[in-house]
């Protein structure tokens, strides 16, 4: 008879032993070793019943504080550096590639689709931003028709719908499509720094370790081309005080932009070339 006593020594293998073995998926492929490793750890740690407890209650105190419109889930993946791992792992590129980096929780299906040279600031309000972006391959040719998102914190740094009473609709967001040179361009306001939000269970949490909870300045693009991995990554104000401290671990010296002075009051303009990678099969084309 198989030893069925729950013990220290065996707990990880007697629940995985109740997993059916004949489902498939990665669920499956996944599990087994989470269970490993969540009992490897409680061993390791050796928690009481109130360090246990308030492991749950946290637990649950961030399922209670997501919603429609707040994904604190998402912010405990991003904080500990998940999401950025999962995005190494499946998104490997040569060097010479435009690396992805986390999308973040404010990004927005319904952007609306602008022209070139359209301002997606609707309320003005900040230091003017011209950015030029270029869209090439690996051999540096240009990518026509490309499907470019873009989206962004005001020069408070706060995104438009984090403040839907003070800040117009779709404000610092649009929609745009390369020409034929693989160019596009538009009109913005430089983006702020920002906090990562604190008010919740994770940001409390973490904030009480000394974690820090600082973003660099900077935009957010999705790159979208038929045939081609789809690209979603920030540029990063190459001004900010803070790249080295990003709470997402999102930077990356290919990533930091130059913003430069025009000359005409505080006005910048931003010039950046994306570079993606044709499409495996299998991989995320579109």
């Amino acid at each position: 008879m198989p030893d069925i006593s729950f013990s220290e020594h065996n707990s990880a293998q007697l629940v995985a032993q109740r997993l059916d073995k004949h489902a498939e998926g990665a669920l499956q492929t996944f599990m087994v070793p989470f269970i490993e490793h969540l009992h490897k750890l409680i061993r390791e740690t050796r928690p009481t019943h109130a360090d246990w407890r308030r492991t749950v209650e946290f637990l649950t105190e961030v399922g209670h504080a997501s919603d429609g419109r707040r994904q604190e889930w998402v912010l405990l993946s991003d904080l500990l550096g998940v999401t950025a791992l999962i995005e190494e792992i499946n998104t490997r590129r040569p060097k010479e590639a435009t690396p992805n980096t986390v999308r973040g929780p404010f990004y927005r299906a319904d952007a609306p689709r602008l022209a070139m040279d359209a301002n997606i600031s609707l309320d003005g309000a900040g230091p003017a931003l011209t950015v030029t972006g270029h869209v090439r391959d690996l051999d540096g040719q240009p990518i026509a028709d490309a499907t470019i998102e873009t989206w962004q914190a005001n020069s408070e740094g706060f995104y438009e719908n984090q403040q839907p009473d003070l800040q117009p609709d779709f404000n610092l967001r649009g929609v745009f499509t390369t020409d034929a040179r693989g160019c596009f361009r538009y009109r913005t306001v430089r983006p702020g720094g920002y906090a990562v939000p604190a008010d919740g269970p994770v940001g409390q949490m973490l904030g009480s370790l000394g974690f820090p909870l600082r973003r660099p300045a900077h935009l957010h693009f999705l790159i979208k081309a038929e045939g081609f991995e789809t690209i979603s990554t920030h540029v990063y104000d190459g001004g900010d005080p803070h790249l080295g401290q990003d709470a997402l671990f999102g930077v990356k010296e290919e990533l930091i932009g130059d913003f430069r002075p025009t000359g005409k009051g505080d006005a910048l303009s931003l010039d950046f070339t994306f570079v993606m990678v044709r499409a495996k099969k299998g991989r995320g084309s579109t």
